[in-house]
Order: structure tokens, then sequence, then C-alpha cells
């Protein structure tokens, strides 16, 4: 029977999937009614968790690097979070309505074989991604050290590692510190999310108020005029844009592994419809307080973590930096650990539970050696941010026609669980061949940019500059359209839950 035009489904206590042991575990199951705990505060708590970092203080800041003027930069990062906003709230209702994760969801558009592409490539990004927090994480800890520690022959870089002895030991050990949060399971993540929002929210202040008060105000940022004419500000712009849109882009895909513990509709809408504002205004304190250093210090330091060493004294650069750690911890974990670790569980069942899955995503954040993207603004929003963007946009485009158009928000809950050779979602072998090419159209137009990006391609035509430089709208309109097409010329059925005997109507 169909499920009825309510707003969420819910599997009632004794409601048992008769599912496919390698496609199903605890982790893997539709949220029972107990689990639905997120209310809208909650997911706003989320937000603010994810917001408040090193990275987001960083992104502005490094549009100014790149020649635009202060509120050119904060107004990029707004209109970003604004086009990503749809998405978002799209791609969560289905994780709010039947209560399953970005893995799940994905079995319906590239089958329950093929969901593992689009899951391994988030994971991918997200172990990069926590690797790139955790160093930042492990600078904290380095600029604790007493000054004689730092002054050794281990503070010295190694040309091989790229980084020194003493720097990568730190890391190591904010790397390790924060498995003690992952291990408690998504309430344990919900709960750090919720009781640090306002904390990070008053640490933000204090930060602001310093600069403010040691700067005699905030005229310095607004006399950050551009250094860019016209043409090279449009220049700057898109890719820009593009970089900012990618930064969340991540999230926005595997946004029901947070959305399917939501009470209802209403609360996923109203807890993620804050993220422009947020982000918006946390851009506005990094660039204030970016800004002021030249009037506090003679210099302009961006780098809030070199910042902080330079504020007041030991106790009060304890207290900051304990508060910057928590403003890593709590971007890290919800970000960068739960979409891997699903991703890993969806893989093999069997074997990953959710600490396995985080427990490897930490792993691979490490061979991902983060302290090279970082290295420079243009190598973090241009090469970083631009090129995962061309993956994060073909796999946003191909979910979202699929689960609005194709099936037209009608999932059968039973066959996403089946290997039966007559699901829904079995189509080849379990591999649906629309959506992986789609997903390869969607990427391979960007390829050249790219390529000339890292420095593999000499120059390339200047059709492909610009198609890199606009990565995630190329990749997931052309992926969105051609998986439409593809689907219809096979016949792909539609409304299949309508024939779904395990579905209950939604309450």
């Amino acid at each position: 029977m169909k499920c009825s035009n309510s707003s969420s489904y819910t599997a009632p206590p004794d409601f048992e999937l008769e599912s496919d042991p390698t496609l199903t575990n605890e982790d893997l199951k539709p949220t029972a009614p107990s689990q639905r705990t997120f209310s809208g505060f909650e997911i706003a708590s989320l937000w603010v968790g994810l917001v408040v970092g090193v990275p987001s203080y960083y992104l502005a800041g490094s549009l100014v690097d790149l020649g635009m003027a202060w509120w050119q930069g904060i107004a990029t990062v707004v209109a970003a979070n604004m086009v990503l906003l749809v998405p978002l709230v799209l791609t969560g209702h289905a994780g709010t309505r039947y209560g399953i994760s970005f893995p799940v969801l994905v079995r319906s558009s590239f089958g329950i074989n093929g969901a593992h592409i689009p899951t391994l490539i988030r994971a991918l990004i997200g172990c990069g991604w926590y690797g790139i927090e955790s160093w930042i994480g492990g600078e904290a800890i380095f600029l604790l050290l007493p000054k004689a520690m730092k002054e050794t022959s281990l503070s010295q870089s190694l040309p091989w590692l790229g980084t020194s002895p003493l720097e990568f030991a730190c890391f190591l050990v904010f790397w390790f510190a924060q498995l003690t949060f992952v291990w408690k399971g998504i309430d344990g993540i919900r709960k750090l999310e919720k009781y640090s929002a306002p904390i990070l929210v008053a640490l933000t202040s204090c930060l602001l108020i310093w600069s403010c008060v040691k700067a005699g105000g905030i005229g310095h940022m607004l006399s950050l005029s551009s250094r860019l004419s016209t043409s090279e500000f449009w220049s700057v712009f898109f890719p820009s844009l593009t970089a900012n849109i990618s930064f969340w882009a991540t999230v926005a895909i595997n946004i029901p592994d947070f959305t399917r513990y939501a009470k209802s509709q209403k609360d996923q809408v109203i807890g993620q419809i804050g993220l422009p504002i947020f982000m918006g205004a946390f851009t506005f304190v990094g660039l204030a307080v970016t800004s002021s250093t030249k009037v506090i210090f003679g210099q302009v330091i961006s780098d809030p973590i070199q910042l902080l060493g330079q504020i007041g004294g030991l106790t009060t650069r304890i207290i900051a930096i304990l508060g910057i750690s928590l403003a890593i911890i709590t971007t890290n974990i919800a970000a960068n650990v739960v979409a891997p670790a699903n991703a890993l569980v969806n893989l093999s069942p069997k074997w990953f539970t959710f600490r396995r899955g985080a427990l490897l995503t930490a792993l691979l954040g490490i061979a991902f050696q983060p302290w090279r993207l970082l290295k420079s603004s243009e190598s973090f929003v241009y090469t970083w941010l631009v090129g995962y963007s061309a993956l994060m946009g073909p796999i946003a485009g191909i979910v979202l026609a699929d689960y609005y158009i194709i099936q037209k928000t009608y999932l059968n809950i039973s066959d996403l669980y089946s290997r039966s050779p007559y699901g829904a979602y079995r189509y080849s072998r379990g591999f649906n061949v629309a959506a992986i090419l789609a997903l390869v159209v969607g990427v391979l137009p960007v390829v050249p940019g790219f390529l000339q990006k890292v420095g593999i391609a000499t120059s390339v035509p200047n059709t492909f500059v610009v198609i890199y430089n606009n990565a995630w709208f190329v990749s997931f309109f052309s992926a969105g359209f051609l998986y439409l097409v593809l689907s219809n010329l096979r016949g792909k059925p539609g409304n299949s839950a309508a024939r779904d005997p395990l579905l209950p109507t939604a309450k």
C-alpha cells in the first residue's frame, strides 16, 4: 500500500524488515520512534557546532587574501550557503520521512550494490577533512609546548614528511583524543553538539569583543577594500562561490544521516535554515578579528591558532585553545566521521560497526597528509574545495532527481534492504548503470581544469577552466539531467513504494 502524505514515516517498535544480512545491521535499519530525538533547536545546534571552527574562520579570510573586499567575502559565503540550503533541506526530507541514512537512500538511485560508489567517494572526502581538522587541532597543542622544546631539532621540517616530527606528534595526540567522543556513537555526538553550541557562541563573542576593544572598533575591517578590477572580481567570484558551496556540499548529500533522527520535517527544516546566517556571522567575526590584528600586533595574523598564541597570559591561552579545540572537535566529528563510518558499515554490515568505521576513517585521515592541503589559500580553496565539488555535485543531482522526480518521494523500504531479483533497486546485478554513467559524465568535463590546477596539464582550453571554476553547478545539473533521460529511456518504474506490503501507513 502507498505511504500516506505525512511528513515522516517511522517504523513501529514491532516492525521488522525481512532484510538481507549483507545489507543491514542495527546502524542501517530505519530509526524507531524512540530514536527520533532531534528537535529543531538540536539540529540548529549541530550546525552551530559545524560552522564555528577554524576552516570557516579561515574561509572568508582566504577570499580577502585573494583580493576581495571584506563585504564581498562575506556576501560570497552567504550566497553560497543560501544555494546549498536547497539541496540540504530536500535531501534531508528522505532521512526524516523514512528514518534511513544516506547509504540506504542512495540504493534507490545507484542500486543496492552501486550505492557503494557514492558513499565511498563521500567517505574519502570525509577522511581528508578529518585529517585537516585534526591537523589544525594539533597546531593548537603545539602552541602550548614550551619554547625550549620548539627550538629542538624535532621542530625542524623533514622533506620526506612535509612537516616536523614534533608537529606531527601533536597532530597524532589530537587525532587520538577525538576518538573518545566518537566511541559514544550518534547520541553522544548529539549531546556534544547540543551543549557545545552555547559555549562556542560565547567564546566567539568574547573574541570579537576583545578585538574591537583592543583595535578601537571594526573600522579597520571596513577599510579593507577590493584589490580586484571588475573583470578580475568575477574571475575570482565564481570559483570562490563553488568552493564555498563545496565547503558543506559533503554534508548536503549525507544529511539524512542526521535528519533520520529528527522529530518531524518541521524540525529538520527549521534546524537547517539558519546555516547561511551562522556562516555569515562567523565569517564576519573571522574578518573583523583578522583585520584588527594589524592594529593590535602590527601585522595581519590570519591563522586563528597563531592569534591565540599572542593573546594574554598562559591561563588565557589555555582557555582559548580549549575553546578552539572544542570548535574543531564539534565540526570534525559530526561532519567528517558520521558519513565515512556509515559508508563502511554499508560496505560490510557483518564486519563494520559505527565504531570500527570511525576508527578506519581516522586512520585514512592521516594518509591524506593534511599539512600539505593547508599550505596556502589557493591550494585550500581552488584545489581541495573546488576539486572535490566535482564529485559532490553529480551525486547530489542524481539523488535528488531520483527521489523527487523518478520516485516522487515514495520509496519501497523492504526493497532497499533486499537482494531479491524482483526488488525495485536490484537493477543490473545491484548496479544502476544509468546513475553510474550520469556520475561519470558529470565529472568528466571538470577533469581537464583540475589537471591544470594541480600542474599535471600545462594548459587547457579556457572553456575547461570556466567549467572547473563552476564545477559543482556543471556536474550537479548535467548528471541530474542525464540520469533522468537514461532512467526514462530504460523505463525505470516510479512510485515503487505503492507495491510495498511491509510499509505501514505513516502517522
